[in-house]
């Protein structure tokens, strides 16, 4: 819905349904709530064009947080507050958004690191339909930041390892400035595991491998000093969720495809690349290096006890059964028993051509050098397999496009 109709929509509708829910999630933060949230309120009372809540999410304190956020939620109409028995900044976002009847979910810091000035320019693009998620981002061009080295750094290198471990594209996982469509939350919450700080990471992650739209807003975001989140804790809580989540998507256990299609955007398509190539090739050259790597190691054991091509022939059988089958599941997103024994029939199709292309590279060279080293061999069976692997890739995309994924509850294309 364009923000015009969202306008005319929620016209005179203040006391109803808010357009934007921006949750405080806070624990045991007595001292900073109160001036938190009247400058919270009064920035979208005067900057925000329309209704809005201001919901405070307490988890688990046991000062005078809870009564100090009961008596704004009696005060200001536009606060409310909830209030949850376990710890968890993760699972207080979880519950309250939940729970929000807006159709834009937001939610930042109770200690107001980031300027205000952003959080219109956050929302926007939800409130028009152009993104799905929006991130408040320190480490973007055109963001201002003040923070110490220590944190500079281990903010730096923690997206550095989401980028080498879960092909993140976003650049910033942790600023505490976020905004999602309330449509898209109902379909990604369920599949967030995390109840602490690594939540935001895994909602960032599963809404990409979903295929929709992040948008970033540089911030200017100040450091506070009296900030008491445990650096080493969270750190290796982050580590041990970076390692889950991996292990998730390598899996399979998600189920992105069906995501794509129930939330409408697909990713976007790179001119003159087919849909998906890119993908394919890359999950292709992983399966295809791990084969080839077997297939030296195997050939390698088994020339000790036999001639060149028995050796070959026994490894590339065993390993051109086990590439059919990985390329089948990751490379091309096949599951299911449907066109399963069709497609080994065409692997082991492959396997022939392969026999006779590499037995003919050996018969070759062992004309040529009456005895060749073992180096020398293992030099022109790798040759002869990149050609075949060549061959391999394009007959079997050809091969899957004709196979229609069976879609299981919990599992996906990733």
């Amino acid at each position: 819905m364009s923000i015009p109709a969202l306008a005319a929509a929620y016209a005179g509708a203040a006391e109803r349904t808010p357009v934007l829910d921006v949750v405080v999630p806070v624990h045991n933060e007595e001292d900073d709530l109160e001036p938190c949230v009247r400058r919270l309120h009064e920035h979208l009372a005067h900057a925000f064009p329309y209704p809005f809540r201001i919901t405070i999410a307490d988890n688990a304190s046991d000062d005078r947080t809870p009564r100090i956020a009961a008596a704004l939620a009696a005060e200001l109409r536009e606060v409310r507050f909830l209030r949850l028995a376990a710890k968890g900044r993760g699972r207080a976002l979880k519950h309250a958004w939940s729970a929000s009847d807006a159709p834009v979910l937001a939610y930042m810091d109770v200690d107001l690191s980031t300027d205000l000035a952003a959080l219109l320019p956050l929302v926007a693009p939800l409130i028009s339909g152009h993104s799905d998620l929006a991130i408040g981002s320190r480490l973007t061009r055109g963001a201002r930041v003040t923070r110490g080295p220590k944190r500079e750094i281990i903010s730096r290198c923690y997206n550095l390892l989401l980028r080498g471990t879960l092909s993140a594209r976003f650049s910033d996982a942790q600023c505490g400035f976020k905004a999602v469509r309330a449509d898209v939350a109902a379909r990604l919450l369920p599949l967030v595991r995390d109840t602490g700080w690594f939540f935001d990471t895994e909602l960032l992650v599963l809404t990409e491998r979903a295929g929709l739209r992040i948008h970033e807003v540089p911030v200017d975001w100040v450091d506070d000093p009296d900030s008491r989140v445990d650096i080493v804790r969270t750190a290796v809580a982050d580590l041990r969720g970076v390692a889950r989540l991996a292990t998730t998507l390598a899996t399979g256990r998600l189920p992105l495809a069906l995501l794509r299609e129930q939330l409408g955007r697909a990713p976007r398509p790179v001119p003159g690349v087919p849909a998906g190539l890119a993908g394919q090739v890359v999950r292709f050259a992983a399966v295809g290096l791990a084969s080839t790597l077997a297939y030296l190691v195997l050939y390698a054991l088994l020339r000790a006890q036999t001639g060149a091509q028995i050796a070959n022939l026994a490894a590339l059988l065993v390993t051109a059964v086990g590439n059919t089958a990985l390329n089948r599941r990751f490379a091309f997103g096949v599951r299911g028993p449907a066109g399963l024994w069709r497609h080994h029939a065409q692997g082991l199709a492959l396997f022939a051509a392969g026999l006779g292309l590499t037995g003919a590279s050996l018969a070759a060279l062992h004309a040529l050098v009456p005895a060749p080293g073992r180096p020398l061999e293992l030099g022109v069976l790798t040759a002869a397999n990149l050609v075949t692997t060549a061959l391999r890739f394009l007959l079997l995309r050809s091969w899957a496009r004709g196979a229609k994924p069976v879609r299981r509850a919990g599992a996906g294309a990733g």
